[in-house]
C-alpha cells in the first residue's frame, strides 16, 4: 500500500497530498475502481452530484471495510441547487445518496456568477460545517474576485479551491493568492486530459533523467507547487502509478520548465462565463 502525505488545511483537517478522481466512475465498474483505489491507499475520494456516481463511491467505501475517519469523501454542489434553502437540501440528498452520515469536503461546484447566488449557497455551507453534517468546506472554479467576495462578505475563507490546473495552465495568479489566505489548491485535469501533454518533449526528458513515468513527473509539479492533484483512473495498476510519486523530487529548474509549457485552458472553462447547472 501506498502512503499518500498529508497537509493541514485552515480548518486543522489532515488532507492528503494526491487524490483520486471520480468523474465517470459508475456503476459496478466504478465501485469497484473506487475500492482498489481505497486498497492502494488513496484516501480522498472526489465526486459530484453532477458525476452521478456518490451511490458508487459511498458503496465503494463501505464495502472498502476501512475506518469511516480515514477516508475524506468529497462531493460538490451543483448549480441548479444554488441558494440557502436549495443547498441545505442538497446536501441532504448528496448524504442520502452517498449513505454517510457526513460530507467529509463540501464544494461549490461552479460559482455561475450570471445568476449571482453562491454568496447565500456559501452561507448554508458554513450553516452545515456548524451542523456536523459537513466537515471542510470550500468552492471550486472560483477566480480571486470571487473569492474575495465570499471572503469578505461572510469572513469565512475556504479551505480549498479546486481549479483547473496543469503544465498548460498553471494559474500561478490564483496560486499565489490561495498561498496568502491559507486556501488549499486542488487540481482537476491534472494530466491535461486529451492533450499531448505526456509527450512533450520535456516531461519525456526529465522521466528519463528520474527513471519514472511522464505521468508521475507532472503529479510530482503539481505536489511541489503546493496542490493536490486528483487523477482519475480505474485501473489498479495506474492507480498505483500516480500515488508512487513521493520516493523522487524535481529539481527546481524541472518545475519552472514544466510550468514554461503554459498555453492557457484546455476548454472554456473560464469560471466568469462558464456555468453548470
Amino acid at each position: 500500500m501506498v502512503n499518500i502525505p498529508t497537509v493541514t488545511l485552515n480548518d486543522q483537517t489532515a488532507f492528503p497530498e494526491l487524490g483520486l478522481g471520480t468523474y465517470r466512475l459508475t456503476g459496478e465498474s466504478g465501485i469497484a475502481a473506487v475500492v482498489s483505489a481505497i486498497e492502494t491507499g488513496y484516501r480522498l475520494l472526489d465526486s459530484a452530484v453532477n458525476y452521478e456516481n456518490e451511490h458508487e463511491v459511498g458503496e465503494a467505501v463501505r464495502r472498502s471495510g476501512l475506518d469511516r475517519d480515514d477516508l475524506l469523501v468529497a462531493t460538490k454542489i451543483p448549480g441548479r441547487d444554488h441558494g440557502y434553502d436549495e443547498t441545505i437540501a442538497s446536501a441532504r440528498g448528496s448524504l442520502q445518496r452517498l449513505g454517510l452520515d457526513r460530507i467529509d469536503v463540501y464544494l461549490i461546484h461552479w460559482p455561475n456568477p450570471r445568476v449571482d447566488r453562491f454568496v447565500d449557497t456559501w452561507r448554508a455551507m458554513i450553516a452545515l460545517r456548524d451542523e456536523g453534517l459537513v466537515r471542510t468546506i470550500g468552492v471550486s472554479n472560483f477566480t480571486i474576485p470571487l473569492l474575495t467576495r465570499i471572503i469578505d462578505e461572510t469572513g469565512v475563507v475556504p479551505a480549498i479551491n479546486q481549479v483547473e490546473l496543469h503544465p498548460y495552465f498553471p494559474q500561478q495568479e490564483v496560486r499565489a493568492f490561495h498561498a496568502r489566505n491559507d486556501i488549499r489548491t486542488e487540481s482537476w485535469s491534472p494530466l491535461a486530459r486529451r492533450s499531448e501533454l505526456l509527450t512533450e518533449p520535456v516531461v519525456q526528458e526529465i522521466a528519463g533523467r528520474h527513471r519514472v513515468s511522464p505521468t508521475q513527473v507532472v503529479l510530482r509539479w503539481h505536489v511541489q507547487l503546493g496542490s493536490t492533484p486528483i487523477p482519475k483512473s480505474a485501473d489498479a495498476s495506474r492507480q498505483r502509478e500516480n500515488a508512487e510519486i513521493f520516493g523522487f523530487a524535481l529539481a527546481d529548474e524541472e518545475v519552472a520548465a514544466l510550468s514554461a509549457l503554459e498555453r492557457g485552458r484546455l476548454w472554456d472553462g473560464d469560471p466568469d462565463t462558464h456555468e453548470e447547472f
